[in-house]
């Protein structure tokens, strides 16, 4: 084994080994997809300054006090997702299919008078799927000598000691009848506080060695050179929103609405890492990692024609932040087989059989930031609907902070990688009969994450041993959409073409003495076709 040279691309200290979520474990669960309607959806999601669509209540609310009669939609459907991975020329494409329950809503519409101010006065409740996480990835290719076990290695090379010194000096720390290598449960034993799981589960299955001088003091902590690796994963789960929506007209001018939200999450990932070392060794990790939460959020909205005799038409929308309380639970397993001289070593470290439970347990509270939504609208003809919006988040604002409302160790990297995310919507819809129309729409979102940031677990998240993470860049969406519409009855359908590029690391690589990373990136090119379906009747 060679030392491969390495600079911490980070240097911070632990206060303590605290579970603490990182800036992608919060990413994860910012933003939302274009999902609801077929009619929303087929406009591209720009309905805020238009209204009469169940999907505007969690745009702007004031969409809802629109309506003139009474609603009651559902809406379901199909999405083919599909990953592509490019690792220094080694190709990999993976794809989830699945049926998906996206909408279901109704609206209240209550006739005031015709000559009061106050015209109408409408009460709403929708659901929708507001994030789909259903999807397979996987990537493959050459380490050139690189390797998760150098990630670890320096985990081991960094531990605190509890008083800011470093721990693992002696090779009696490491080796020692009470080192780390014999320790009965490092994991939860107060003694290895500062010792980062990942790189303790590594030093326990032999992917991280130490050497010494001849008094026994460690002068070299050492990984293993990789020469291939393979990463898959598999994502299950959604955010779910219910809306509960009051909203009035006044003089058929003025549109004002107020929707309380509430979310739930359930998100489930399952990843797979293996290598292939020097000397026909090799090691496999395995992680399982899971989210559930409950928030709620309230959203304020107005739409205003300025001009009695026109249809022009603007809206202005405030979400404030979604106060989430989160549970986490993961766990992993270590396998490795290690040639050693002339015998092949076997090691297994399965962190169930050192945690209550077989699982981490970690309680937080996760608070997005303020969304901002602006748009404009109009009428053409009588036959055609445009609309145009503007949305603004501040990613960087967002916070995590565990159950007590203390700030986490992870609040930092938020700051600094997490960027103010645009979003732009564009919508069409065209009568082509007194029955039948026809629709088009496109979003954009922008960056939402630096280039650089990383996933520093020593510093934000020392329980974690999933290394892995996805430097996003921005995201688009083309739809279009068909719409019927009867006496009674409507029906609509949608296609939706999603798709964004990102950057994706097995783990972080750090950097050599010229600065340049060590890992170079895996090129990621994610994609989604959606056909939804909505049938509404109105009366």
């Amino acid at each position: 084994m060679k030392k491969k040279i390495m600079v911490l691309t980070v240097a911070g200290a632990l206060a303590s080994a605290a579970a603490a979520q990182n800036q992608y474990d919060a990413l994860r669960f910012l933003g939302n997809d274009v999902n609801g309607t077929a009619r929303f959806v087929g406009m591209g999601g720009a309905m805020s300054s238009l209204g009469a669509d169940l999907s505007t209540i969690g745009t702007n609310p004031a969409g809802i006090g629109l309506y003139r009669s009474n609603d009651v939609a559902l809406s379901f459907g199909f999405n083919a997702n599909k990953s592509h991975s490019d690792f220094n020329g080694s190709v990999m494409d993976e794809s989830r299919n699945r049926a998906s329950f996206d909408q279901v809503g109704f609206v209240w519409s209550t006739k005031i008078g015709n000559k009061t101010d106050l015209r109408f006065l409408n009460f709403a409740f929708n659901y929708h799927k507001r994030v789909n996480f259903n999807r397979q990835f996987a990537s493959k290719g050459g380490l050139n000598g690189n390797s998760l076990t150098w990630q670890m290695a320096d985990m081991i090379d960094g531990a605190e000691d509890g008083n800011g010194g470093l721990f693992y000096q002696s090779e009696d720390d490491f080796y020692g009848s009470n080192g780390l290598l014999n320790a009965d449960n490092p994991y939860m034993d107060r003694k290895y506080v500062g010792t980062p799981y990942l790189g303790a589960m590594g030093a326990r299955t032999g992917l991280v060695d130490v050497k010494g001088d001849e008094d026994g003091n460690i002068t070299d902590i050492y990984g293993w050179n990789g020469i291939d690796g393979e990463y898959y994963s598999r994502e299950t789960g959604s955010v779910n929103e219910y809306d509960f929506n009051v909203s009035f007209n006044v003089r058929d001018r003025f549109y004002f609405g107020a929707t309380l939200g509430v979310y739930d999450i359930d998100y489930l990932r399952y990843s797979s890492y293996g290598e292939n070392l020097e000397g026909n060794s090799n090691f496999t990790l395995n992680n399982t990692y899971k989210t559930e939460g409950t928030g709620i959020d309230l959203k304020v909205g107005t739409i205003i024609r300025p001009f009695e005799y026109s249809p022009f038409r603007f809206g202005l929308a405030i979400h404030t932040p979604i106060l989430y309380n989160m549970s986490d639970r993961y766990t992993s397993v270590l396998v490795t087989n290690l040639a050693l001289e002339n015998s092949t070593v076997s090691y297994t470290e399965n962190l169930r059989d050192y945690l209550s439970g077989g699982q981490y347990v970690w309680d937080y509270r996760l608070i997005t930031p303020w969304r901002f939504n602006v748009s404009v609208g109009t009428i053409v003809g009588g036959i055609m609907a445009l609309d145009a919006e503007y949305e603004f988040e501040n990613y960087s604002a967002t916070k995590l902070q565990n159950a007590e409302g203390v700030e986490l160790n992870g609040q930092s990297a938020i700051k600094e990688t997490l960027k103010g995310v645009h979003s732009f919507r564009v919508g069409m819809e065209t009568k082509v009969s007194s029955a039948f129309s026809v629709r088009a729409g496109y979003h954009f979102r922008s960056t939402p994450i630096t280039s650089d940031a990383f996933k520093n677990i020593p510093v934000t998240d020392n329980t974690r041993t999933d290394a892995e993470y996805l430097n996003l860049k921005s995201r688009q969406a083309v739809s279009v959409g068909l719409g019927y519409r009867g006496r009674l009855v409507y029906a609509d359908v949608a296609y939706k073409y999603d798709f964004y590029k990102g950057d994706f690391y097995a783990f972080d690589g750090g950097l050599d003495q010229s600065g340049n990373l060590l890992l170079s990136p895996t090129k990621v090119n994610n994609e989604r076709h959606q056909l939804l379906f909505t049938i509404g009747v109105h009366f």
